[in-house]
């Protein structure tokens, strides 16, 4: 049975599709047969990003594929030890669907309080629908210092909510790396690569604890 991991977010560009692109890389990278569903048919950025993995030629090589309906990528989870969904842009009734059957549903976020606010208020509404707390988790990308980290996790505590170990610093090197077809634990700089690998590590122990 497939380990099912779901990305998602109430905004756009709070690292979504960097974190399950760097997920399903690192799942492949320990031998998984990994599938990365792109549920956002308009914008394609998984499968944009894939494609140019491809012509790149960079290892490890694993499925990507777009599918309209969360309900569609999850029929194929039978198939693949790892399946990760990278959610629709925004919070939809894909993002209940995806919750409801994920080990996981991790939600990244910045520092600011503009996104603090809507990504909390989306956690406790897959709450009110019966979600498990312990199921959510957030993550913190794009932050600037270490104070804004400690202010984003004090944000997030008070909210009742678990933030993963770890976070992505805001870094033109991430970018850099994803616009050739590799992902934030693929930069050219260590010490970037370990800076991802903390934050991916503790997605994978919320889903084995």
């Amino acid at each position: 049975m497939a380990t099912i991991i779901g990305l998602i977010s109430q905004k756009g560009g709070v690292g979504k599709s960097t974190l399950a692109r760097a997920v399903a890389r690192e799942a492949a990278a320990n031998g998984l047969k990994v599938k990365l569903a792109d549920l956002d048919t308009q914008q394609g950025t998984s499968s944009n990003w894939h494609r140019r993995r491809l012509e790149a030629g960079v290892e490890p090589m694993f499925s990507v594929e777009a599918f309209k309906t969360a309900a569609q990528a999850l029929r194929v989870s039978p198939e693949y030890d790892c399946l990760v969904l990278d959610g629709p842009a925004r919070a939809s009734a894909a993002t209940l669907e995806i919750a409801r059957q994920a080990s996981i549903v991790v939600q990244p976020t910045g520092a600011s309080v503009d996104d603090l606010h809507p990504a909390v208020l989306t956690f406790h509404e897959l709450v009110r629908e019966g979600v498990p707390v312990a199921r959510l988790a957030f993550a913190l990308c794009k932050i600037g210092t270490d104070a804004e980290e400690a202010e984003a996790r004090a944000y997030i505590a008070q909210a009742g909510f678990h933030t993963l170990g770890g976070f992505i610093p805001e870094r033109p090197a991430y970018r850099q790396a994803q616009n050739q077809g590799f992902t934030i634990t693929e930069t050219r700089f260590a010490q970037l690569n370990r800076r991802a690998d903390e934050l991916l590590q503790s997605i994978v122990e919320r889903v084995d604890g």
